[in-house]
């Protein structure tokens, strides 16, 4: 390995190989140690987009809420559904919740909100791009999660996990933020891995990854656009070897967005010379 591939392996926590049932229950019990640890928790809000990563993270927490009922903490896991108008994979979305069994279902349609508010910036003489509309879509989502979890009084689980962190592919302060990120320490093979275990349909993990912000580009695929396949930002993070064309565009992504990875700064907590 690199000297830098040595440093972002140890930065994103991913093993080289999982023990699926091992993986499955330390999540588990990181949800409900948190949960258990923070008395307001009475509830866990995820959105449910349809792909790999929240249904994981859906049937995660169903599964730890199932146990935390069953030793008396009054807990449910609420499901949201975020469409834009009329979303494209909604099928895939029904298939995640029947697999995930959550205890709430509640659908918010994001449209209105994320319109309005592009028309009130190009009101103001600020016109966004369709990638920055896209940002819009992506904070619009959080931005309900929060509002509901505030209003259930709990907390917003996120679906970041290692090889998306490391290219910075998510919105800051949109599907980035959260109050916890269960699915950090996994690749996208190793999340695939455990959906196998979790026995999910088929269908839903060989789905193609796509975040789907952008309206002249829909279902634009990641890997399309991060440049590189997530098999080799997989096997980057468990230490392999890649490509070097694949090395240069995966290490330029974890420079390029490190911000996205740091909280605000202060002037208490910005490097001095």
């Amino acid at each position: 390995m690199s000297n830098l591939q040595d440093i972002v392996v140890k930065e994103m926590k991913v093993k080289p190989t999982i023990e699926s049932k091992d993986e499955v229950r330390q999540i588990i019990q990181f949800i409900k140690h948190y949960v258990q640890s923070h008395s307001f928790i009475a509830s866990l809000t995820l959105g449910i987009s349809g792909g790999q990563d929240s249904t994981l993270a859906g049937k995660l927490c169903q599964l730890a809420v199932d146990e935390l009922k069953s030793e008396g903490n009054d807990c449910k896991f609420i499901a949201v559904k975020l469409p834009y108008g009329q979303q494209k994979d909604a099928a895939e979305v029904e298939d995640a919740l029947a697999f995930i069994k959550p205890d709430e279902v509640v659908t918010v349609n994001i449209k209105p909100a994320v319109d309005q508010s592009i028309q009130s910036l190009y009101d103001a003489g600020i016109e966004l791009t369709d990638f920055q509309k896209g940002n819009e879509k992506a904070r619009e989502r959080m931005k309900v999660q929060y509002s509901i979890a505030s209003n259930k009084q709990g907390i917003v689980v996120g679906t970041d996990h290692s090889a998306e962190n490391i290219t910075g592919f998510f919105t800051k302060h949109g599907d980035g933020a959260a109050d916890i990120a269960p699915l950090f320490g996994l690749n996208k093979r190793q999340g695939k891995q455990l959906l196998i275990y979790l026995e999910a349909p088929k269908h839903l993990y060989e789905k193609v990854p796509t975040a789907d912000l952008e309206d002249d580009k829909p279902q634009l695929p990641d890997e399309e656009a991060l440049g590189v396949t997530y098999a080799h930002i997989d096997d980057y993070l468990e230490g392999k070897s890649v490509p070097s064309e694949a090395k240069a565009i995966i290490e330029k992504h974890y420079i390029k967005n490190a911000h996205k990875r740091e909280l605000a700064y202060t002037r208490y907590t910005w490097p001095k010379n």
